[in-house]
């Protein structure tokens, strides 16, 4: 594994850390932990855009984080239908965040990573 790929799964770990965390101790708050969650997750895509070598700013960052939206709706399913609940609400809003933060950090390294220019064969001859 490069030095690169170690950099990105750390920026990714602390991202997801982060956002259990958050989702843990905000739960019995509906819609609460919604902007930090997504400060978080805007932050980690644009450590991961600079590891990849793509200049992102935190707007492009927020805007590709849209892309990433539908898994937001896990999120909020699930702290309409359980995250009320002290205890268990607790324990799977934090697992939710984590999940979908780990997601969109996956989704945005594989982004950057195909988006990278490849050398075109029919010139390297």
């Amino acid at each position: 594994m490069t030095s690169k790929q170690n950099k990105i799964r750390g920026i990714i770990a602390i991202g997801t850390l982060s956002a259990t965390a958050v989702g843990m101790g905000m739960a019995q708050l509906p819609g609460s932990d919604a902007p930090v969650l997504c400060g978080i997750q805007t932050t980690m895509i644009v450590a991961i855009a600079h590891e990849h070598g793509a200049h992102l700013t935190k707007t492009a960052a927020a805007d590709l984080l849209l892309t990433f939206a539908a898994t937001m709706t896990g999120r909020t399913l699930s702290q309409i239908f359980v995250g009320w609940i002290p205890g268990w609400g607790n324990a799977i809003n934090a697992t939710t965040a984590a999940s979908i933060t780990s997601a969109v950090g996956a989704a945005a390294d594989a982004y950057f990573d195909e988006s990278r220019p490849q050398s075109d064969p029919a010139h390297s001859r």
